[in-house]
Formats: structure tokens, C-alpha cells, sequence
């Protein structure tokens, strides 16, 4: 074996998915090689727990597990992080095997160890997960290593090999390996930002391996004990990959004569799996908030890649076909070795603009509250402006739906104020999807209730009154839908579920309420605080009961989204807030209309992302292997 000197010139990359592990050691100049297993391109992911303690992998692990089978440790990755197994080995341990073998080949090359060290972790993994990945990294020896996203070092390969990404031009990277990781992916003038995830750990090259293993055995039953049952699904796996070239391939059984399996098998054992990724690229596409006439490309990566169908179904779901990649088991790993390298073609630095409609989604609650202040302040009433007893009759419901609507305008804004703190963030985990919309959401939640705060204390010093009471109405009828936007911002963090239409289509509040409802409260305050001369008196208590109509429907737009029964409740919610309709009730009104927008948002965060209908769970990370 040949030996370099000098390790501060190379930096070693480790993709340890589920069923194997990948690494590609780098140079300085360019070059780069993929690290030999025992002779083959990756390590296979069983280790064996010796009785000394030592944890064994590859062909190694694999022999002695023929005379002590129940020390063998088929996937250590899919053990629980706390769960103890053989001899009290903890999982840390386990996941540090492999690690710790990369790094002793790498070494072994070199001549001293690597200190430039990138591992892949998936896009969908949040803070928890990536800390435990460092845990493993320093059991393992590694140090400090570098963290870098399955999707983003793809891209980074594309871009390494040639493949051409301009600035602000969008790509999705399908990595399917033991299970099936969907990611869309926006170049800047940085390098490629995430913009949305999704993940199925069922939709992969492990359930394509047990649909082909009961396809093989039909009937047939492999001996109990032993290794037979793990010999027999590594065969099938090769047998998996082996169909991909040839139109059949002899699979040994234990205990029974080999079996032949053949292509139609294997179309008949992944096309559930195909299928699925296919949806999982079309939901994550519009999880993005993008078309697929947006994008640059599809690019399919991971041990499974070459899954027969799986092109045809991305293009029948999405329109385009996705492109080949050399090598897709390799991609990830490569691309982390080539991350920091300057970026090709960055010529310009582009600011997304949101589209109109969220321009829109964001603008209207901002103008309505403002509105609402401005008239609020403009049209109370002073009383007894030189007596001890000077009091204002002020339109507290008016200030109530002010604040309301300052504070879904922040909530709404939340994704683009993530996206401006992330950017100048240097902690990785706010660079992620989940990690923007979290730290947006959570600075919307802060921005809009001290808006609201802030408007009560104008209101206060204005009319130099007691500043209490207006905290009260300003505040408390906000408080449920701040705690529920925490809520879901705890969600977007640990990157459990990604809605469908994405974040922003979720924060976004019904415009048609908002206008509705802002344009009643005004009608009614109008009427209200206008010169009523004898010819005016019926106009302006119509205009007043219509603008009580109008809070009610609005009311029941943010309530329900059905048009039927928008129709059917608005009826008698608009004649009874028409009806309501004096100086007393508007403080009713107004709190009625904060309550509704409560319930919008818990409903939302029902159906969206803690039990939703459809759309894929984001629970767990999927191997790269298989």
C-alpha cells in the first residue's frame, strides 16, 4: 500500500448510512479516492461485539458471527441511542465502529491520522440528532468534525463534475437508500441552502429487500439460529443489485436448493417503493413552494438509486426525468470531501423576493392593524378633559383586533425573517430548514407581541390613562395564538413533520378574513363616533349594523374554510354580531374575532403537522445504503 505524508493536506469524508458505510479520502490538489473494505468500495454495516469488549467490523465481524451469531449486530444504526445490547455495548459505541475502521484505513494511507474530518448526516436530522453525531464522532477519535447535508454535498458534487447550477437556479436531490430522503435545494451566492425535506424510512432499499426475500422464499422457511437469516438477506441484496445488470441471478436458500429471481420479481418488490418516492418528490417540491418548471433538475442518489421504475414514476408524478448520476452510492461522500472548496459560476448575490401572494398574505394584517390604530386613536371621545373625572371612550375591541392582526402579519413574515437571521448565524443548525422557520417563528411570535404591547402604551401616553387596562386588551386575547405558533416553531426545530405547501403557505392567515373583518370593525366605529344629523341617524346605524355583518362573516371565514359552510354558519354569526352591535360590544366583537383566529391556528396545527390526513412523516433518518 502506498503512503503519503502529510495530513493537513487531506480530509477524509464518512457517509455511514444503515446498511454500509462509504468514505473518500481528499486532497489538496484535487485529487480524491474512495477507501477500500476488505476489497470492496464500502463497509458493510454488521458489527460484532467481542468478548473483550472490541467492537468488529466487515468480513471480520462476519465470520466470527458463524459460531456466535447472537453477539451480531446486523444494523446498529437502527438501535435506540440509549439502548444497551451485547455485554452492556451502548449504541454510541456501535455507532462509533464504523467511524473509528474509516479512520484507521485513512490513516493507514496517509501515514498519520486525519484531521479534516466531514461526516454526512441526513438534511431531516435537527440539533438532537446532529449533537449525538458528534458524541459518536469524538468515541470514535474523530475531534471536531465537520457536519455536512446528504442533499448538500450531492450538490456540491454536481457542481464539482460539471453540472451546471446558476445562481438562484433550484435542484432536487432524491437520496434513496434503506429508506427514501426528498430534499429541494436553492444555490446562492454561498453554496446550496435546503428548502425543504421529506423523509419516509419505509420507502427504501430495506423494503424493497424484504418484498424480494418473501418473493424468493415463497413458502420456504430458513433454519432459526444461527447466521442463516442474515446470510440469506445480505444475499438477496446482492442479488437486488445484481438485477440491475442482468436479467437473472441464482440466490442460495439454506436448507433448500437456490432460487432464481429475476427482473420481474424485482419490479414487482419495489414498485410500491418507487411509487412512493415518486409522491414523496412531488410533495416536497410543493412543500418548497416551487413548480417543476422551476427547477434545474432531479438528481437520484443512494445505495437504491437505480431501482428499476424509479425514473418513470418521478416523471409521470413531476413532469421531468432525473438525470443519472455516476457512481449515486458514492455522491454524498464525494461531495463532503469537496465542500469548502470555491464555489464555480458565483458571479452574483441574489435576494429572494416572496411572490405576490405572500407579499400579500404578510402586507394585509399589517395595513389592518395600523388602520385600526390610526382610526381607534383618531376617532375616541374626551370626556371631562378638566375634571377629576376625565375619562376617553376608546374602541378596545378595535385595539384588540389591531393587535391580532400585528401579530399574524409578524407570524406570516416568520419564514423570511428566519431566512435574514440564519444568514448571518454562524451556527450550522439555523442554516437548516427546520432551523429558519423555528428561529423566524420565534422572532414573529416576539416582533408581533411587542407591537401589540407597544400599541398600549401609545394608546396609554396618548390619553395619558392608566396603561393596565389597554395591556389587558391588547395581550391576553393574543396569548393562545402566540403559545400555538411556539408550538409549531418547537415542531419546525426538531424537523418532525414538514406541512404540505410549506411553511410559509401555513403561516400565511386567510386574507379574505382579514380585509372582512378589518373593514366591519372600521364601519362600526365610524358609525359610531360620526356627526349623526337627523338625516344621517338611519344611515349610520345601517352602516353600523352592515359593518357588524361584515365582522361576522369575517369571523366565520377564519373559522371554516369550506365555501358551503361558510354559507350555512355565516347567516346567523352575521345577523347576531349585526344585532350585537353597540358601544359595549365592540370589545365583545373584537375578542369573538381573536378567538376565531385561535381556532384557526389550532386547527391548522392539528391537520397540518401533529395528525395529518396525508404527507410523509419526517421521524427518522434513512440509511444511504441498500
Amino acid at each position: 500500500m502506498t503512503t503519503y505524508m502529510g495530513a493537513g493536506g487531506a480530509r477524509l469524508s464518512i457517509d455511514c448510512g444503515s446498511a454500509s458505510t462509504v468514505s473518500v479520502l481528499a486532497w489538496a490538489d484535487g485529487g480524491a479516492s474512495v477507501l477500500p473494505f476488505d476489497g470492496l468500495s464500502y463497509l458493510p454495516g454488521g458489527l460484532f461485539l467481542a468478548e473483550g469488549g472490541q467492537v468488529w467490523t466487515g468480513r471480520r465481524a462476519w465470520q466470527a458471527a458463524e459460531a456466535q451469531p447472537y453477539r451480531f449486530v446486523p444494523n446498529p444504526r437502527r438501535i435506540e441511542h440509549g439502548e444497551v445490547v451485547v455485554d452492556d455495548a451502548e449504541a454510541v459505541e456501535l455507532a462509533a465502529a464504523p467511524l473509528r475502521r474509516a479512520a484507521a484505513e485513512a490513516e493507514g494511507v496517509v501515514g498519520e491520522p486525519v484531521r479534516d474530518v466531514r461526516l454526512v448526516v441526513p438534511a431531516g436530522w435537527g440539533p438532537r440528532r446532529r449533537t449525538w453525531m458528534r458524541q459518536v464522532a469524538h468515541r470514535a477519535g474523530l475531534g471536531q468534525p465537520r457536519l455536512v447535508e446528504a442533499p448538500v454535498a450531492v450538490a456540491e458534487h454536481l457542481v464539482a463534475t460539471g453540472v451546471r447550477l446558476t445562481v438562484g437556479s433550484f435542484i432536487v436531490v432524491c437520496d434513496v437508500g434503506a429508506g427514501a430522503e426528498v430534499t429541494v435545494l436553492r444555490r446562492g451566492s454561498a453554496g446550496f441552502e435546503v428548502l425543504a425535506t421529506l423523509v419516509d424510512p419505509a420507502a427504501g432499499g430495506a423494503a424493497v429487500d424484504l418484498a424480494l426475500t418473501a418473493a424468493v422464499l415463497h413458502g420456504r422457511e430458513v433454519p432459526a439460529g444461527g447466521m442463516g437469516q442474515w446470510v440469506m438477506a445480505e444475499s438477496v441484496r446482492v442479488a437486488k443489485e445484481t438485477l440491475g445488470s442482468h436479467p437473472a441471478v441464482t440466490v442460495p436458500v439454506a436448507g433448500h436448493l437456490p432460487v432464481i429471481a429475476d427482473r420481474a420479481m424485482l419490479d414487482a418488490a419495489a414498485q410500491p417503493v418507487v411509487r412512493r418516492v415518486a409522491e414523496l418528490t412531488q410533495q416536497c417540491i410543493a412543500a418548497a413552494e416551487l413548480t417543476p418548471g422551476d427547477l434545474a433538475g432531479i438528481y437520484c442518489v443512494g445505495g437504491s438509486a437505480h431501482l428499476p421504475r424509479l425514473d418513470t414514476a418521478i416523471a409521470e408524478h413531476t413532469g421531468i426525468t432525473p438525470v443519472p448520476v455516476a457512481e449515486p452510492q458514492l455522491v454524498a461522500a464525494r461531495g463532503a470531501a469537496e465542500v469548502g472548496a470555491p464555489a464555480a459560476g458565483v458571479n452574483a448575490v441574489e435576494v429572494p423576493v416572496p411572490p405576490i401572494r405572500r407579499a400579500i398574505a404578510i402586507a394585509s394584517p399589517g395595513l389592518a392593524s395600523l388602520a385600526l390604530l390610526w382610526q381607534a386613536l383618531l376617532t375616541a371621545e374626551r370626556n371631562n378633559t378638566l375634571s377629576a373625572y376625565y375619562y376617553v371612550l376608546f374602541n378596545l375591541g378595535e385595539l384588540t383586533m389591531a393587535a391580532v392582526f400585528a401579530l399574524v402579519a409578524c407570524i406570516a413574515a416568520g419564514t423570511i425573517l428566519g431566512s435574514l437571521i440564519a444568514a448571518r448565524s454562524p451556527t450550522p443548525e439555523l442554516r437548516t430548514e427546520g432551523g429558519k422557520v423555528s428561529i423566524g417563528i420565534l422572532a414573529g411570535v416576539s416582533l408581533g407581541v411587542a407591537i401589540a404591547a407597544l400599541y398600549a402604551v401609545v394608546i396609554s401616553q396618548y390619553f395619558g390613562l392608566p396603561l393596565r387596562g389597554f395591556l389587558t386588551w391588547a395581550l391576553w386575547p393574543i396569548a393562545p395564538t402566540a403559545v400555538l405558533a411556539v408550538v409549531m416553531a418547537m415542531i419546525a426545530a426538531r424537523q418532525w413533520r414538514t406541512p404540505s405547501g410549506g411553511w410559509s403557505a401555513l403561516l400565511a392567515t386567510p386574507t379574505g378574513s382579514v380585509v372582512t373583518a378589518a373593514v366591519g370593525m372600521g364601519l362600526v366605529q365610524y358609525a359610531r363616533t360620526a356627526d349623526r344629523w337627523p338625516h344621517l341617524v338611519v344611515w349610520l346605524d345601517l352602516t353600523a349594523r352592515f359593518g357588524g355583518l361584515l365582522l361576522g362573516i369575517g369571523t366565520v371565514m377564519a373559522l371554516v374554510t369550506p365555501l358551503m359552510f361558510r354559507i350555512v354558519l355565516a347567516a346567523p354569526v352575521a345577523v347576531i354580531s349585526a344585532a350585537i352591535v353597540t358601544g359595549q360590544a365592540t370589545g365583545i366583537l373584537g375578542v369573538s374575532y381573536a378567538i376565531a383566529i385561535t381556532v384557526w391556528w389550532a386547527a391548522r396545527v392539528w391537520t397540518r403537522l401533529i395528525h395529518p390526513t396525508t404527507g410523509p412523516t419526517t421521524l427518522s433518518p434513512p440509511g444511504r445504503g441498500g
